[in-house]
């Protein structure tokens, strides 16, 4: 019982003393050893420079996805490629306002709703200052929450605004600055195209999404109530965006916009449906899997580099239990075991492999930094924490199963013949 209490402590005092006779080992052979572990070192900062790109990238693509709003769900009439209105013409599928009527009272995780339509760019004025093309778009007052774009001045649209379909207007800071209207514009009036508005409020220009969404320009944008631009144009063609509850929520929001639609559009069992719901959640999720599975790809496909790398590590220590098969034949002679002599080399391979391990980490962070100043879209590559914890594991393994051989070699040597060896 006593000895086996003692063991741990035994081999915690023999992998030092192997560890302490490695290192002296590789300092007597420095040319030798670096340039055994050179590939361990190219191998190992291959695959932390590679995953720290694609982390860099995937951090810097997610987060553009979340200042467009994870939440967002976007609802658009949408031929069917199938069944009986396959070739119906689209002002048949166009949407109706009244068939969103009572949807966020029958979606419970549906949290907003907005109808939108487009009055296209037209010119704007105030005063004796003119642009050439303004969006002007009709949304509920609801857009702003799903959009997360909060009034920063003056006031959203009222009640009546929508229920009157007033000539009133929110418009971005770009636009205000472009016709050189006050900084607090509120109650000021614009003409949009041939109509004037009063600007009831001002939202700030909208995150500048390009790495995702194109490269963004001047956002010339001014946007009146839904109800305003219906009365402008005959028959509008509708979009609608929603917002769920909450993220997790999102397949459930989803399912109950369907089976919503599904009954206001007079859907029977068996069509197809005849409009299109995107949710944002759902493509995060399906990017971050594929970009999961390109890092191991990736990963794995540089790693082969390290197997090169643990090739050269198993050909010197053969060389070295050749060089040393005198000190192995002593060491024997006076009592060494064949698990002691095994632990040495073993501990030798694996100490070699570490060291190139701790270099290759190191160069790896170089080459990251390098990349995030040299890559717009990877500035924010940086080795992650289990990255350098699976670098040194996997150089720690390659060194225990290529280290093996010649350790067990080392082990099984006949110390008579071993001290005879010239």
């Amino acid at each position: 019982m006593k000895d086996f209490l003692l063991f741990p402590l035994y081999l915690a005092r023999l992998i030092l003393q192997s560890a302490l006779l490695a290192v002296g080992q590789i300092w007597v052979n420095k040319t030798r050893s670096l340039l055994t572990t050179l590939g361990i070192i190219i191998g190992v900062a291959s695959v932390a420079a590679v995953i720290a790109a694609l982390e860099g990238m995937n951090r810097r693509i997610l987060e553009n996805f979340e200042s467009f709003g994870t939440r967002k769900i976007f609802i658009w009439p949408e031929r069917p490629q199938t069944g009986r209105q396959k070739n119906i013409a689209y002002e048949q599928i166009r949407f109706e306002p009244e068939q969103f009527d009572g949807l966020l009272e029958h979606c419970p995780s549906v949290e907003y709703l907005s109808l939108m339509t487009s009055l296209g760019r037209l010119p704007g004025r105030f005063m004796e200052h003119t642009v050439d093309a303004v969006s002007v778009t009709g949304v509920d007052a609801s857009w702003f929450k799903i959009e997360n774009r909060p009034i920063v001045v003056g006031r959203p649209f009222s009640l009546l605004d929508e229920t009157q379909g007033r000539y009133v207007c929110i418009i971005t800071t770009q636009l205000r600055d472009k016709l050189r209207m006050d900084r607090d514009c509120a109650g000021q009036i614009i003409q949009l195209g041939s109509n004037s508005y009063v600007v009831a409020g001002m939202v700030d220009d909208k995150p500048n999404n390009a790495m995702l969404f194109g490269q963004a320009g001047e956002q010339l944008d001014a946007y009146i109530p839904y109800t305003t631009a219906a009365k402008l144009l005959y028959r509008p063609w509708i979009r609608v965006m929603a917002s769920c509850r909450d993220s997790t929520r999102a397949e459930e929001a989803r399912a109950e916009i369907r089976f919503f639609l599904r009954q206001t559009r007079g859907l029977k069992p068996g069509d197809p449906d005849n409009f299109g719901v995107f949710l944002m959640e759902s493509e995060v999720r399906r990017f971050k899997q594929v970009m999961e599975m390109i890092t191991l790809v990736a990963a794995g496909i540089v790693s082969i580099s390290l197997l090169v790398g643990g090739v050269g590590i198993m050909n010197i220590m053969l060389v070295s239990v050749s060089e040393r098969t005198r000190e192995i034949g002593l060491r024997k002679a006076v009592g060494a075991r064949p698990g002691a002599i095994l632990t040495q080399f073993l501990v030798e391979a694996v100490v070699l492999c570490m060291i190139g391990g701790f270099f290759g980490v190191g160069l790896g962070q170089l080459l990251a930094r390098t990349i995030a100043n040299s890559a717009p879209l990877m500035e924010q590559a940086q080795i992650p924490g289990w990255a350098i914890a699976v670098a040194f594991g996997f150089s720690g393994g390659v060194g225990i199963v290529f280290g093996m051989f010649p350790a067990m070699k080392a082990a099984r040597l006949n110390p008579i013949e071993a001290l005879r060896h010239e």
